[in-house]
C-alpha cells in the first residue's frame, strides 16, 4: 500500500503551498491545517499525522510524530524515510484508510502532550 494516495498527495501539496504563501505575505501568522493523513507501524507504536508538503522539496512533510516513546513532536521528516521504515516484525508504515480529521493539528499536538502520544 502506498503511504500516500494521489488526492493525499494533491491536499498536502495545496497546503505547502497556501502555507509558503502566507508566510510571504505575513510570517508571524501560521495557518493551523488539519491532518490529511495518518500513517502508523502496526507492531511498533509509531504514528505520523501530516498536514503538508514542502512545494520545493515534496519529499518533505510537515507532521506529528509519536515514536512510541512518550514524547510527540512537531516538525519535518522525508516520506522516504517513513517508506523505509520497518517495524519489530519488518512491517513497513501504513497509512490509515479509516482516519478521518476531526480538529486541527494544534488540537492533536496538545492532546498528544497531554497522553503522552497521538490518540487519534
Amino acid at each position: 500500500m502506498a503511504l500516500l494516495t494521489a488526492r493525499d498527495r494533491v491536499q498536502l501539496l495545496a497546503n505547502g503551498d497556501r502555507h509558503r504563501r502566507q508566510q510571504q505575505t505575513d510570517p508571524h501568522v501560521t495557518i493551523d491545517f488539519c491532518p490529511v493523513v495518518k500513517l502508523f507501524t502496526p507492531e511498533a507504536g509509531a504514528t505520523w499525522l501530516l498536514t503538508e508538503l514542502d512545494p520545493d522539496d515534496p519529499d518533505l512533510a510537515f507532521r506529528l510524530c509519536d515514536l512510541g516513546l512518550g514524547f510527540p513532536e512537531l516538525g519535518y521528516v522525508r516520506l522516504t524515510e517513513l517508506a523505509a521504515v520497518r517495524g519489530r516484525l519488518g512491517l513497513p508504515v501504513e497509512r490509515d484508510v479509516y482516519f478521518a480529521p476531526e480538529k486541527p493539528l494544534s488540537a492533536y499536538a496538545f492532546e498528544a502532550r497531554l497522553a503522552g502520544r497521538i490518540t487519534a
